[in-house]
């Protein structure tokens, strides 16, 4: 036991120079990829900042570019859509000249036909007026020719209301445009080319003559 002691203390006296570096306690060494690490992100670093300026330039090259891009399509858009507002315009010209055309045939149409039924229906207007001025005070009086009278005021008003009205002539200069000469005569104190009588009236429609004056003409 003394004996192990006694090379314990020996031990313990040896200096940690005079130690054999094969009897030495292994120390850690530095972890290779720890600095490998920062040196490629110092390296990173120094590669990013040397690319900085072209990689500005290429950013604001993509920017110009992309911003031309934009402008060329909006430019576009806005020719298509002035294009599509002239055409649409253009068409909706043509549709009004279309429905004012269309309505204008219509009420000629329309104005035709009534004039048709107008002229067949002046002699029915004549017959009450011959017939009228044919009867006596005490005959006008009475109740059938009351009634008479009353049915020729309807059509008056029937005549009045689609725009028909009566051509002036007795005692008015002839005119070819309204009259209709079928007599001529002398007749003292009455100038050249007035009408004397009125054989047949005649009438307008909405300015238009469908039946002229049938008239005696003075000399």
């Amino acid at each position: 036991m003394t004996e192990d002691m006694t090379k314990q203390t020996a031990a313990e006296e040896i200096p940690e120079e005079e130690i054999a570096p094969e009897n030495r306690a292994a120390e850690p060494e530095e972890a290779p990829e720890a600095a490998s690490g920062e040196n490629g992100a110092e390296a990173a670093e120094e590669k990013q900042a040397e690319e900085a300026p072209g990689e500005k330039e290429r950013t604001r090259l993509f920017r110009n570019s992309r911003a031309e891009k934009a402008e060329k399509e909006l430019k576009a858009k806005e020719e298509q859509l002035a294009a599509m507002t002239d055409r649409l315009q253009r068409q909706m010209a043509e549709f009004d000249n279309y429905r004012k055309r269309t309505d204008k045939e219509k009420a000629a149409q329309f104005d035709m036909g009534a004039r048709d039924v107008i002229i067949k229906l002046l002699p029915v207007v004549d017959s009450f007026e011959r017939g009228l001025e044919g009867l006596s005070e005490e005959q006008k009086a009475e109740p059938f020719a009351a009634g008479m009278d009353k049915v020729y005021r309807q059509l008056q008003k029937l005549l009045e209301d689609l725009e028909v009205k009566p051509i002036e002539a007795l005692g008015k200069t002839f005119d070819a445009n309204l009259h209709y000469a079928v007599m001529h005569e002398e007749v003292e104190g009455e100038g050249e080319s007035v009408i004397t009588a009125e054989l047949q009236k005649g009438y307008t429609c909405k300015g238009a003559v469908i039946r002229y004056s049938m008239v005696k003409v003075a000399n």
